[in-house]
């Protein structure tokens, strides 16, 4: 079950994206954290919401990236 070197890019470029908008929405978290300074706000909510949006989109796409690479191999492997 040998993944090929296209593979291998498309599955560091999923994982890469998911860990980048992971840090980039803890960031925001932080930022929102220290400029409303723990009270609440329904804009510092909401901005809270997309980022994880975004890191949770990125998550699914990675899913389909690992689909797509291994159901493949998985099938092949079972004589499917």
């Amino acid at each position: 079950m040998r993944v090929d070197a296209c593979g291998w890019a498309f599955l560091a470029l999923a994982i890469g994206g998911v860990v980048s908008f992971e840090l980039v929405n803890t960031a925001l978290e932080r930022v929102v954290d220290l400029i409303t300074q723990q009270e609440f706000n329904r804009l510092a909510r909401d901005a809270k919401d997309i980022a994880a949006a975004a890191v949770l989109c990125s998550s699914l796409s990675a899913v389909a990236i690992g689909l797509a690479v291994f159901i493949p191999r998985i099938l092949a492997l079972l004589s499917i």
